[in-house]
């Protein structure tokens, strides 16, 4: 992992971000999905109230990584949980070890924090990334379905 340096995100780094953000939606085929703005991301990670935040991974002093996190709780551990919201590594720094250096960092950060748990989800077709989150002895929850609820039925839940 030589050359490979972790730093928390600044304002300055919104523009980078958001373009990594298009890149990973571009990888799972979902760019139409973003809606996202240069200021929203200004706004939402380094905002006064925020409640997320981002890593930027460089190798050889060049910006090619991203990590979007944010804590959640778990009831049962009676802790706060670190959620890893995107992990997003440039196509021709995947395989670097860059993407498991961010891992090791927010883990580090989890531990840190007094964390119960790390958590994130995969595509089930990114066989690429499971082979690294196997690798470091991550799980997969087969057990839980993930709910969402937004756009029009997050509005109409709301106004109910």
């Amino acid at each position: 992992m030589k050359g490979i340096v972790i730093r928390p995100a600044s304002i300055d780094d919104a523009a980078l971000i958001h373009e990594f953000i298009l890149d990973l939606a571009r990888f799972e085929n979902a760019e139409e999905e973003v809606v996202a703005t240069v200021s929203d991301i200004e706004r939402s990670l380094f905002g006064t109230d925020t409640s997320a935040y981002a890593l930027i991974g460089s190798v050889n002093e060049k910006p090619v990584s991203t990590a979007i996190y944010f804590y959640n709780y778990s009831t049962w551990a009676g802790k706060k949980g670190l959620f890893l919201e995107d992990l997003y590594v440039s196509a021709e720094s995947r395989g670097s070890g860059v993407g498991r250096a961010m891992l090791a960092h927010l883990a580090k950060l989890a531990v840190e924090q007094g964390c119960g748990r790390f958590e994130w989800n995969v595509l089930d077709w990114n066989v690429q990334a499971i082979k690294v989150y196997d690798s470091i002895g991550a799980m997969p929850q087969n057990e839980w379905i993930g709910y969402r609820l937004s756009g029009d039925a997050l509005a109409r839940l709301a106004s109910s």
